[in-house]
C-alpha cells in the first residue's frame, strides 16, 4: 500500500511539474495586427468562395501539402466548417509557445456553436502566413 502510495505522489508530482513546465513556455505577446489581418483576409476569402485567395495566406508548407486551392478548399469545407461560413469571429490571446507563434481565434459558427482555434503564424518573406490550424476542445460544463 505505501509503494501505491508513494507512487501515485510521484506521478501527481511529475505531472505538476510538466504543467508547470508547459505553462511556463508559453508566453502571451501583445496582439499582432499583421497576424489578425492575415487570418481575417483568409476567413473573408473563404466567405466569397475564394479559395485561390485563401491558399495564398496559407503558408509555402501548407501549399506544398495540398497542392491546388480546391483541394486546400474542400479539406475547409469539410473539416473546418465553422471557418468557412463563420457567424462572428474574435481574436484572443497571441501566444509563444516553444518558439513557435499561436493565434487563438474565437469563432461561433452560422448555428451559434462556439469553436476555439489555434492558428500557427509564420512570417514568410515580410509576410504573416498561417501554417497550421487546430481546433482546441471545449471545456466540460457541467450543471
Amino acid at each position: 500500500m505505501r509503494q501505491g502510495f508513494l507512487g501515485m505522489t510521484m506521478a501527481l508530482l511529475l505531472g505538476g511539474a510538466v504543467w508547470m513546465q508547459a505553462a511556463h513556455a508559453q508566453q502571451a505577446l501583445p496582439p499582432e495586427p499583421g497576424i489578425e489581418a492575415t487570418i481575417q483576409s483568409q476567413i473573408d476569402a473563404f466567405l466569397k468562395d475564394d479559395f485561390a485567395t485563401a491558399f495564398t495566406f496559407a503558408s509555402p508548407s501548407i501549399q506544398m501539402l495540398f497542392g491546388s486551392p480546391e483541394r486546400f478548399g474542400a479539406m475547409v469545407r469539410q473539416g473546418y466548417p465553422m471557418v468557412w461560413r463563420p457567424g462572428d469571429v474574435r481574436f484572443g490571446d497571441l501566444r509563444e509557445i516553444g518558439g513557435a507563434l499561436w493565434q487563438k481565434v474565437i469563432v461561433v459558427d452560422a448555428d451559434g456553436e462556439t469553436h476555439v482555434l489555434d492558428y500557427r503564424m509564420v512570417m514568410q518573406g515580410g509576410d504573416w502566413r498561417i501554417s497550421g490550424v487546430q481546433i482546441l476542445p471545449q471545456p466540460d460544463v457541467s450543471a
